[in-house]
């Protein structure tokens, strides 16, 4: 059986800049142990990136949520400090334009078949998160899907717990300590 762990938007914005919160800085430690896990066991590490332009604020997007962040090029685009070495050899980087990603989708059929478990980990679990899930759920519909709600963290501790109990009525197993 094959192991992608894939872990959602652990970048600067999210963290410290202009998006950050005490509850993502909380969950750095175990998203570090998480992919260190994982890649001393050999599995595949997806890393997604929310990925925008300068024109970010003009976007459909940008007008619902005017705040600038994650503009490439910039440190807030760029992984947090922590989670950034494990991003290196033998890792895939997904730039995404939006909170789900076809491109996750396409960087992952070649490489997945029906024995294949996705884990989720990552920003923000009733954001980015679930919209990655449920597209995992949508392309892979025989496969395991799991989402470490401790290493998560919504926009606010109830739309993290509402985020999760709408991915467990998919059929995306929510994984607690």
């Amino acid at each position: 059986m094959r192991n992608i762990l894939i872990v959602v938007d652990m970048q600067n914005d999210f963290i410290e800049g202009a998006l950050g919160s005490a509850a993502a800085r909380a969950v750095v430690p175990a998203v570090a142990a998480k992919t260190a896990k994982a890649k001393e066991r050999g599995d595949t590490v997806v890393f997604t990136l929310d990925t925008h332009a300068d024109d970010y604020l003009s976007t459909h997007e940008g007008r619902l949520l005017p705040v600038k962040h994650c503009i490439s090029g910039t440190w807030g685009h760029e992984l947090q400090k922590d989670i950034r070495p494990f991003a290196g050899e033998g890792a895939i980087i997904v730039k995404k334009p939006s909170f789900g990603s076809f491109e996750l989708i396409d960087a992952l059929k070649p490489i997945a078949d029906g024995e294949t478990s996705f884990e989720l980990c990552g920003l923000c679990t009733d954001i980015c998160v679930i919209s990655n899930a449920l597209l995992l759920r949508a392309a892979f519909p025989e496969n395991d899907i799991f989402v470490d709600a401790d290493a998560c963290a919504g926009t606010t501790p109830a739309a993290h717990e509402a985020a999760l109990a709408a991915m467990r009525s998919c059929h995306i197993a929510v994984l607690s300590k």
